[in-house]
């Protein structure tokens, strides 16, 4: 069997990470889009496209017939699912089959048996492989006596899915019911189906996941281990491979337990079965581990093994998929140094992490490190679709050359026009819990100080230079532009000692402003204090500010420095009236969906007190008073599309 043109039934960065590789081989490919999507990079890399129309994944993407039709309809002989959407949708890849079209993944029957985490769980301690305690609850059965069984704490966890959706902790009875019905709530909206268990929560573990590679001749393969315990609220931000909790024993133990469920489903492709790593408390290293679910397709962290192996995994996947072995590349795969990857998120660290829209006016990372991205300077961040960015991902010869790599490419990368959780990252990267291998999975939400980590790379000084650096490539790129007086200097008075100013507002809004002026050479600036200017065009600026000579790059939303960037915003010298809102409003963070509206207009509320729930990129999120006061206006509805920036609101504070 040989595949010539291939469709990849998703989008952005995954689709084209699978034409590179289809690019490489030779083989033609197809995309599948929506209309937010119509101009993505992935479209246009494409050899052929086909609309999908619609505009949420359920008009477009997880249109399952619709994918398939137009996959005949280009003439391509086979699908590749990427991740998310129909990867993991056993219906979908029978239809495949049925449509005469080779499926780029596991059979049917193996995404059937690991589908649901309920079923994965019964089967895969029939193969032997450790599970935690746990219980189903089915209908009419007692959930306090099925929790009373498990233990406390423990996790609800949706039977469908993944990515931390439709996943609540609870510490006690007391909080249970609360946590059931919200986890269901968020499963059905995000999987279509509400279906939720319970299971023990071991606080103190690592997430560590084994990559298999399986062939239509029964040969099941473990290609070593990753670590994904850096995650917030079950949700990864860190990953790599190998994992700094595994010694070479564990590994061996953790390959064969991997290799045994998948030989249990006559697994073929690419899959990974994840395990909890148990810490225990006396400090010593980890011997137990316990299986949580087996992934039936490829991960968004695929990278990380990549780099220490040598393999493409996605060659790999389309050369079971054509029905050939193995290769004996795979069964020699090395651990050759370590990999760490990293999700640059549209986010906002800063405001409990909410993701946000926008368009990226300057979309660039420092080569040296790979990329792996759907978009570019200028594509828009909408609303419909998971907010990252890209995947950032470095190899090093150790794990502290790895880390430090990555953690600089992103200080150095140009992400402007977006809140971004960038300097999160970077932080994150650098700190000592990380450096020093003892993050485990509930590091970033119950120990780390994350309003430390979350706070900007460029303290207040870097951040002043950095807006006098655009205020001067301003006044640059003004002069450029004249046409008449052109050979008088920038800003040029009859009396030289009044200083030009200009403002600007910070990531959150907050107002800088600076001001400037030249004496006769043209070249020595007195504000705010003795700065020298070196070099100025309307996009670099070099400055010699508090002894320190730099160059910043001037963007139309952010100032670019080797240590990092400060998203800068030029303020107008005099406000639109229009565009002002009530005192008190809350607005909107993001464009989403009304979910429900919790208090009435008129009613006395606390600071904290939940007032709506918004539902945006496929998230619930709380919106709450933010002081004391009475609500005066409630402008919105349940079912009411909202846009960013639209008042929800308004609380009077009197």
């Amino acid at each position: 069997m040989t595949i010539t043109r291939l469709l990849v039934a998703n989008r952005g960065e995954i689709a084209r990470r699978v034409f590179a590789t289809c690019r490489r081989l030779g083989i033609s490919t197809v995309a599948v889009y929506s209309e937010p999507d119509a101009g993505a990079l992935f479209v246009r890399e494409a050899d052929v496209a086909v609309a999908l129309g619609g505009a949420t994944p359920a008009e477009s993407y997880l249109r399952g017939d619709a994918v398939i039709a137009a996959a005949l309809a280009a003439g391509a002989d086979a699908i590749h699912p990427g991740y998310g959407f129909l990867s993991e949708n056993a219906a979908f890849a029978a239809a495949v089959a049925e449509a005469g079209l080779v499926w780029v993944g596991p059979s049917p029957e193996a995404i059937t048996a690991m589908g649901s985490k309920i079923g994965a769980r019964e089967r895969m301690e029939a193969a032997g492989v450790p599970v935690l305690p746990g219980a189903h609850l089915s209908d009419g059965e007692d959930v306090a006596a099925a929790a009373a069984r498990v233990g406390f704490p423990l996790l609800v966890k949706a039977s469908a899915g993944g990515g931390g959706k439709g996943m609540r902790v609870v510490a006690s009875a007391e909080a249970l019911a609360g946590a059931v019905e919200a986890a269901q709530r968020e499963a059905g909206s995000a999987f279509g189906d509400a279906t939720v268990f319970l299971e023990r929560y071991a606080p103190r573990s690592r997430h560590v996941e084994v990559q298999l590679m399986g062939d239509a001749h029964g040969t099941v393969v473990a290609l070593h281990e990753r670590d994904c315990s850096v995650q917030r609220r079950h949700q990864k931000v860190i990953e790599e491979a190998p994992s700094p909790a595994v010694t070479p024993a564990l590994r061996t133990a953790l390959c064969d337990a991997a290799v045994k469920a998948g030989e249990a489903l006559g697994y073929t492709g690419a899959g990974t079965v994840e395990f909890l790593l148990v810490l225990p408390d006396d400090g010593s290293q980890p011997t137990d581990f316990f299986f949580l679910e087996v992934n039936t397709r490829l991960q968004v962290e695929h990278p990380v093994t990549e780099l220490v192996t040598g393999l493409d995994l996605v060659e790999l996947q389309l050369h079971v998929a054509a029905g050939h072995p193995l290769p004996d590349a795979v069964h020699e795969a090395p651990l050759d140094g370590w990999a760490m990857e990293a999700r640059l998120y549209a986010e906002d660290p800063a405001n409990d992490f909410l993701p946000v829209t926008g368009t990226l006016s300057r979309f660039a990372v420092p080569d040296g490190v790979r990329v792996d991205t759907g978009v570019e300077s200028g594509s828009e961040i909408s609303p419909y679709y998971d907010p990252m960015i890209a995947k950032v991902i470095a190899h090093g010869a150790t794990r502290e050359e790895a880390a430090r790599r990555l953690a600089d490419a992103l200080a150095r990368a140009e992400v402007q026009g977006t809140v971004t959780n960038r300097d999160f990252l970077v932080r994150v990267l650098r700190s000592e819990a990380f450096l020093g291998g003892s993050a485990d999975t509930t590091w970033l939400d119950a120990t780390a100080d994350v309003a430390a980590l979350a706070a900007p790379l460029l303290g207040p000084d870097e951040t002043r230079a950095a807006a006098l650096a655009a205020a001067l490539a301003g006044a640059a790129a003004r002069r450029a532009e004249a046409t008449v007086l052109t050979a008088v200097p920038s800003g040029w008075r009859n009396n030289p000692a009044v200083p030009q100013s200009a403002r600007f507002a910070t990531a959150h809004d907050e107002e800088l402003e600076v001001a400037y002026r030249f004496d006769r050479t043209g070249r020595q600036l007195a504000e705010p204090e003795a700065v020298v200017l070196h070099r100025v065009t309307p996009e670099l600026v070099e400055l010699t500010a508090g002894g320190l000579r730099r160059t910043y790059r001037v963007g139309p939303d952010a100032v670019s420095t080797p240590d990092g960037e400060a998203p800068l915003r030029e303020l107008p010298r005099f406000t639109d009236p229009s565009a002002q809102v009530a005192a008190g409003s809350l607005t909107s963070p993001m464009p989403g969906t009304v979910l429900r509206v919790l208090v009435e207009a008129g009613a006395t509320v606390t600071a904290g007190t939940p007032l709506l729930v918004l539902e945006a990129m496929k998230m619930e999120h709380e919106i709450v008073a933010p002081a004391d006061g009475v609500v005066g206006a409630l402008p919105v509805a349940a079912g009411d599309q909202v846009a960013a920036g639209q008042v929800l609101a308004v609380i009077d504070g009197d």
